[in-house]
C-alpha cells in the first residue's frame, strides 16, 4: 500500500504558525475587552455579557446594520449580473483577450483610500468633474454631501466601479474552461443562446461565482476605508456604515468595552451569512 508523503506541510508551518499567532492575540484581547469594564490606568472589571446585551439592544446597532445588509446585497444585486455579463461580452481568443482582462484588472490595482480620495473629488458639486456636469451641464441637483439618497447612489456606483472585474475575472475564467465540444453539440441540437447559457455556460461557473459571491459578501460587508474617505459616514448618519460606526464607538469614544462586543457581533454575523451563502450554493453537489 502507497503511503502519501506528508513533509510538505513542512514548508507551509512556519506560515500557518504566524497567522495563528497574528490573529488569536488580537481575538483572544478583543475577548477580554467584551466581558471587561475599564476606567483607565489599565485596571478592569468583570462586565460579563452586559457590553452583549447593550449592543444587541441598541437601536444604533441596529440602524448601521441595517445600512450595512442594504449597502452589501445592493452591491451583490448588481455586481453579479453585471460580471456575468461583461465576461461573456468579452472575446476567448485574440489580440483583444490580453488587452481586456487588463483593463479589467486596472481598477483593483488602485489603493482602497485612493479610490475613496478620487471619487471624493471627481463628485464634488464645486471641484469634480462629475459633480459640474450634473448640475451645470445637465441641469440635476446634486450634491452627496448634503443628500443622503445622493451619497448612498455615489458610494454603489464607487464600488461597482472598483470590484465588478473581480467578478468578471473570475466569471470568465470560468467560461474559457468550458470545452469545445459543449458548444458543438449545442449548435448541432440547434440550442439557442439562452440554453447555452442556461444548461452549459451558467453550470460551469457555479463554482467561480460561489467564489466570488463569498469574497464579494465579506469585502462589501466589512467595508470601511472607501466610504469613509468618500462621505465619511455622512451627511448625517445616513451612510454610517456598520464597520465605521464601531471604528467610532472604538477610537472616537474610546468605548473599549461595547467596540469589542459589537466587533465579535459583526464577525459572527460574517462568518453565518457566509456560511448560508456556501451551504445554499453548495447543495446540489452535495
Amino acid at each position: 500500500m502507497k503511503t502519501e508523503n506528508q513533509r510538505g506541510w513542512l514548508f507551509v508551518l512556519p506560515v500557518l504558525l504566524l497567522v495563528a499567532f497574528n490573529a488569536l492575540i488580537p481575538l483572544m484581547t478583543v475577548v477580554n475587552y467584551s466581558v471587561q469594564e475599564t476606567f483607565g490606568n489599565n485596571q478592569f472589571f468583570w462586565h460579563g455579557l452586559g457590553w452583549f446585551e447593550d449592543i444587541l439592544r441598541s437601536e444604533r446597532f441596529h440602524a448601521a446594520l441595517g445600512r450595512q445588509l442594504f449597502f452589501t446585497f445592493t452591491i451583490l444585486a448588481i455586481e453579479i449580473p453585471l460580471g456575468v455579463i461583461i465576461a461573456l461580452a468579452m472575446p476567448r481568443k485574440g489580440f483583444w483577450v490580453p488587452v481586456c482582462l487588463v483593463l479589467m484588472a486596472l481598477p483593483m490595482l488602485i489603493p482602497w483610500n485612493v479610490v475613496g480620495s478620487m471619487w471624493n473629488i471627481f463628485t464634488l458639486p464645486e471641484i469634480g468633474l462629475l459633480g459640474y456636469f450634473l448640475n451645470d451641464v445637465l441641469g440635476v441637483n446634486y450634491d452627496m454631501t448634503q443628500q443622503p439618497v445622493a451619497a448612498w447612489i455615489t458610494i454603489i456606483v464607487m464600488d461597482v466601479w472598483h470590484w465588478t472585474s473581480l467578478v468578471v475575472l473570475l466569471a470568465y475564467a470560468g467560461l474559457v474552461s468550458i470545452p469545445d465540444a459543449y458548444y458543438q453539440a449545442a449548435k448541432i441540437d440547434g440550442a439557442s443562446n439562452w440554453s447555452v447559457f442556461r444548461y452549459i455556460q451558467l453550470p460551469k461557473m457555479k463554482r467561480v461565482l460561489t467564489i466570488a459571491i463569498l469574497l464579494r459578501f465579506m469585502d462589501s460587508f466589512n467595508i470601511y476605508t472607501e466610504p469613509f474617505t468618500l462621505t465619511g459616514g455622512g451627511p448625517g448618519n445616513s451612510t454610517t456604515l456598520l464597520s465605521i460606526d464601531l471604528v467610532k464607538i472604538a477610537l472616537g469614544q474610546f468605548d473599549l468595552g461595547p467596540a469589542a462586543a459589537m466587533s465579535l457581533i459583526y464577525f459572527a454575523i460574517t462568518l453565518a451569512v457566509s456560511w448560508l451563502f456556501y451551504t445554499l450554493m453548495t447543495k446540489d453537489e452535495q
